[in-house]
């Protein structure tokens, strides 16, 4: 089973630390971990250190993985479409990118509509890029990021542009997806309703530190969010036993 530990991890931008000494429990395959924190907190910075996009001091530690840091996928807020290419050319690409040669195997092309498929959006294969609604090309982000095959699978923010049927059935199947597959999955979320009701781990950023770490009923507080985000909030189970956060003012 993969397992991820991140041992003082930090990252400067022109001289200014973003990041400072992240430290976490181990974390293990099959689980989802919702990084959470206000804006510029330093959530895809911390992603994109983990991913080695960035440079900085500390270790990111990863055991049992097959693939070595290349199992580590990252998935950015925002889907570049300069290219004109269609859908189903953009994911494909993105498998094609960790293949040795550029010769397209049937199993890959099984892959691209397997991914397609289960993400709803196969209708959209033969469209381009620069056509698609904002919704529409977070889709695309993250077939393109699930069609390589993570191990550890770091997705910023992946359901801003979706609408609430959509934002569930992602957060379902990622939550599937890491359970059958025993893969990590990292995802920087501001709805913390959600983060209560699918991720078994939280990190709590702000102000490039963190703040909290665990199981998300003990680190998602009333205090937390008081002293975090500044807001009033209670936190009340509902008629299922769910715990759901209701704010009533900010601090």
């Amino acid at each position: 089973m993969v397992t991820i530990e991140l041992a003082g991890l930090g990252a400067r931008y022109g001289g200014r630390s973003i990041l400072d000494a992240i430290n976490t429990p181990v974390l293990c395959g099959g689980e989802v971990v919702a990084v959470i924190g206000p804006n510029a907190a330093g959530k895809s910075t911390l992603f994109k250190r983990i991913a080695s996009l960035i440079e900085g001091p500390g270790q990111v530690r990863l055991e049992g993985s097959r693939k070595g840091p290349a199992g580590i996928c990252y998935m950015p807020q925002n889907l570049n479409v300069s290219a004109r290419l269609t859908v189903y050319e953009s994911v494909l690409l993105a498998r094609k990118q960790q293949a040795p040669g550029w010769a397209v195997q049937t199993d890959e092309l099984a892959a691209v509509d397997r991914i397609l498929e289960s993400l709803g959006i196969s209708e959209l294969s033969f469209r381009n890029l620069s056509e698609l609604s904002g919704g529409q090309q977070q889709l695309v982000s993250i077939a393109q990021t699930l069609v390589r095959e993570p191990e550890v699978l770091l997705m910023d923010e992946p359901t801003s542009a979706l609408d609430m049927h959509r934002q569930v059935q992602v957060l379902t199947f990622m939550r599937a997806l890491a359970r059958q597959h025993g893969i990590i999955v990292f995802i920087a979320i501001h709805d913390l309703n959600q983060a209560l009701r699918f991720a078994d781990q939280v990190l709590v950023i702000a102000q490039g530190t963190l703040q909290g770490s665990g199981p998300s009923d003990d680190v998602i507080t009333e205090q937390m969010l008081r002293t975090v985000y500044r807001v009033q909030a209670r936190i009340e189970r509902c008629s299922r036993g769910e715990r759901h956060i209701i704010v009533d003012d900010v601090v």
